[in-house]
């Protein structure tokens, strides 16, 4: 096993370190790193594929307990209206196109609906690392587009559950899929509600006691409980992470956390993808090429067409709403996560997996580009649009201006109102919490009592 580790990080090393000369990347570099050290290329796969695939789970857990750690709830809430649009939109739309497309291709149900789940998810880390290298990191549309890739994050882990249970009954029925979400919504508030009033108190308590070492094994400790907990009530290991990390995100030392995980994230990350470049042979992309070129087609056009409305339809000006669909433009970590699944299921079409990887590849290196022709695609949209629709997009423009001008100059005294409200609100919400709790269990303890052998 440490052979093979050996081989995967000077390997992903190597090629990584070429990719970021080439200014593309990295992850390009991990999965091309995959496919130099998989069983296609050379004749022969220099590790074992067992061990790789078993360093991919743990892999998978770590990313999503770190997506999870910047999933933070009132950030979402502050997006509002355009993010909980636009992540519908997105989602919605290239899931129906997704399954339309699958179902042209001749792919049954199943596989059709494995399709769809897999184009409905643009990659939050390539899509920040564009945005960041392209100097955009504090452009305004940057926030919205943030809280729907936080969304698609979620909805992506909620996804992988469903399509699991639906691919091992190998059926789909309406009634069941909804009993089945109903206790996934259920568990998932449990989790949350038990994790939020334990875990960040806990943490606040042995504050003081938390250097750095300490602080990282009792997360990761935490970590993989969850994980055994999910797995334990039915669910998918990487659920659990992902709530955890969710969780964590609360406590006063969520930042902190994040920061001591960057470089674990980015070591598990990189095998993960190395992992995934390993089942690519390089022969099927030329044996499917075609059908390579129609995913890219379907996810550039997609991307940008649904991004673009939702966004709009979600409040955005135009040209913001323009540049987050051009930058959703690639499918990534999640899309390799349910094309896995999948394929561990035995259910998924072995052709599908490489043309996924190959069209993330493919869209991934043309995200930089497309998203520097947002600018001039809007002014040509501008130009030679209908004069209706010019007052719409110059009326928005005044109504988001006016907007932002009002929340940079608070009236008078209005933030002391409304903290002042929000306190009251505050204490009397916790004393009729408090009360409601305090009477069920004096209930409880009188009913034990009265009922001693029950």
């Amino acid at each position: 096993m440490v052979h093979d580790l050996y081989i995967l990080m000077i390997t992903a090393g190597v090629v990584s370190l070429l990719f970021k000369l080439l200014k593309q990347p990295v992850v390009l570099g991990y999965i091309v790193a995959g496919v130099l050290v998989g069983p296609y290329v050379f004749g022969g796969s220099w590790v074992d594929p067992e061990n790789v695939e078993a360093w991919g789970n743990i892999g998978v857990i770590f990313v999503l307990f770190c997506i999870g750690l910047e999933f933070r709830i009132k950030n979402l809430l502050a997006s509002g209206k355009v993010a909980a649009i636009g992540a519908l939109t997105i989602i919605g739309g290239m899931m129906l196109l997704g399954y339309g497309i699958g179902s042209l291709v001749g792919l049954d149900s199943l596989n059709a609906l494995f399709l769809a789940g897999m184009l409905c998810m643009s990659s939050t880390t390539i899509v920040m690392k564009a945005i960041d290298e392209a100097g955009l990191s504090k452009e305004r549309f940057v926030k919205g587009a943030t809280s729907i890739l936080v969304i698609e994050d979620v909805v992506a882990v909620v996804l992988m559950v469903l399509l699991s249970s639906i691919a091992i009954r190998h059926q789909f029925e309406g009634a069941e899929l909804l009993n089945k979400v109903l206790i996934l919504a259920i568990t998932l508030v449990v989790w949350f509600v038990c994790g939020i009033l334990i875990i960040p108190t806990l943490i606040r308590k042995v504050k003081p006691y938390l250097n750095d070492e300490t602080l990282i094994i009792l997360s990761l400790g935490l970590c993989l409980g969850m994980v055994l907990t999910a797995e334990e009530a039915g669910f998918s290991g990487a659920l659990g992470a992902f709530v955890m990390g969710s969780i964590l995100a609360e406590t006063v030392e969520s930042h902190r956390i994040e920061k001591l995980m960057s470089p674990m994230k980015n070591v598990f990350a990189a095998i993960f993808f190395v992992s995934v470049g390993m089942m690519i042979n390089p022969g099927s992309l030329v044996q499917y090429w075609p059908y390579i070129l129609i995913m890219c087609a379907v996810i550039i056009f997609g991307m940008i067409v649904f991004g673009t409305l939702g966004c709009w339809w979600g409040g955005e000006t135009m040209r913001d709403a323009m540049k987050t669909g051009f930058s959703f433009v690639q499918i990534g970590e999640f899309s390799f996560i349910i094309a896995g699944l999948g394929g561990s299921l035995g259910v998924l079409y072995p052709a599908i997996y490489p043309i996924i990887v190959a069209a993330s590849v493919v869209t991934t290196f043309l995200t930089p580009y497309i998203m520097k022709a947002s600018v001039p695609c809007y002014t040509f949209l501008y130009n030679h649009a209908p004069a209706r629709l010019r007052e719409k997009i110059d009326l928005r423009e005044q109504q988001v201006a006016q907007a932002e001008q009002s929340q940079g100059k608070p009236r008078k005294g209005a933030s002391k109102t409304t903290n002042l409200k929000s306190i009251i609100a505050k204490i009397i919400s916790h004393t009729f919490i408090t009360k409601r709790l305090i009477d069920l269990f004096m209930k409880n303890m009188s009913e034990n009592d009265e009922h001693p052998n029950s």
